[in-house]
């Protein structure tokens, strides 16, 4: 028999997670050795760091798709005030 302590699966918080992968990024400490501390297995603290660099890609790519969201919106209502002035201006033309 092993004298090794057998990790259990319990759920895990969200801040949990990304205190073990932040200090996984950092690589102060082996994986092995934040997974003893954390009592968790190394494969999942590599996978939760795989996971956090993921998630940064995403951060920085939705900033760019808001700014173009921002855009459209601004467009559609530039259109619709350059619609709304094209038909007062015709309706004023027939009127005189």
């Amino acid at each position: 028999m092993s004298n090794q302590k057998t990790i259990s699966r319990t759920p895990r918080s969200a801040e949990f997670k990304a205190k073990v992968a932040l200090e996984a990024y950092r690589g102060n400490k082996t994986v092995n050795e934040i997974a003893l501390a954390y009592q968790v297995h190394p494969g999942q603290v590599a996978q939760w760091k795989a996971r956090l660099l993921e998630g940064v890609k995403e951060i920085f790519s939705q900033g760019n798709q808001t700014r173009e969201k921002q855009k459209m919106v601004e467009e559609e209502a530039l259109y619709e005030q350059i619609g709304r002035l094209t038909y007062e201006n015709a309706w004023l033309k027939k009127k005189l």
